[in-house]
């Protein structure tokens, strides 16, 4: 495969948590390491959507690199570091942290290290998933209900049955219990189906 020099692009992305920190000291760095274009943002880390890296993210072409001078300038989280470099890997383009030599996608090491990386977020993932699955099971053993609770208890339902069974329009009924129309069709649907 032939790459073409000329597109190819070392993009660097600096980001201070606040308006009144400053950006010079990454600028110099990203711009020593060759940086042609850089992004600049001025917001937390912890904020999920970032116009900026957002922007960054969406204009990445294959083979191009991503620079940061930390990496906890581009993510505050493991797998928000995970989830944001995937999408550079998707893009077919590289990422690099000049303060973190492992973090580097250019080099077969620093592509091992975040795979092991990835991996151990994906294995934190299916833990998390299996201890909750265990915990809502044992929950529901001890007679926890999930979701969100019945707009009628057992014994307005029953209540509910006998004034439609007297003739009673469901709007009436609904607007007695304070209760959408949707609530009291739910209820005939549920009833006709355990007949």
């Amino acid at each position: 495969m032939r790459i073409n020099f000329e597109l190819v692009m070392r993009i660097g992305y600096a980001r201070v948590s606040t308006v009144d920190q400053h950006l010079e000291l990454q600028l110099g760095v990203l711009k020593k390491a060759g940086c042609e274009k850089i992004y600049l943002e001025k917001i937390s880390g912890a904020q999920r959507q970032r116009p900026e890296l957002l922007r960054l993210l969406d204009q990445l072409r294959p083979d191009d690199t991503v620079i940061v001078w930390k990496l906890d300038r581009l993510a505050r989280s493991t797998r928000d570091l995970l989830e944001i470099t995937d999408a550079i890997m998707t893009a077919k383009a590289a990422f690099q942290s000049l303060s973190e030599p492992w973090a580097n996608t250019t080099t077969h090491a620093g592509k091992m290290i975040m795979t092991v990386f990835a991996g151990i977020a994906e294995f934190e993932r299916d833990l998390i998933r299996e201890r909750t699955g265990a915990g809502r099971v044992a929950a529901q053993a001890r007679g926890v209900q999930f979701g969100r609770p019945k707009k009628l208890n057992h014994e307005q339902r029953l209540l509910v049955l006998r004034l439609l069974q007297e003739g009673k329009s469901v709007g009436e009924i609904a607007k007695t219990f304070k209760v959408h129309g949707a609530t009291i069709y739910r209820l005939i649907d549920t009833v006709q189906k355990d007949a």
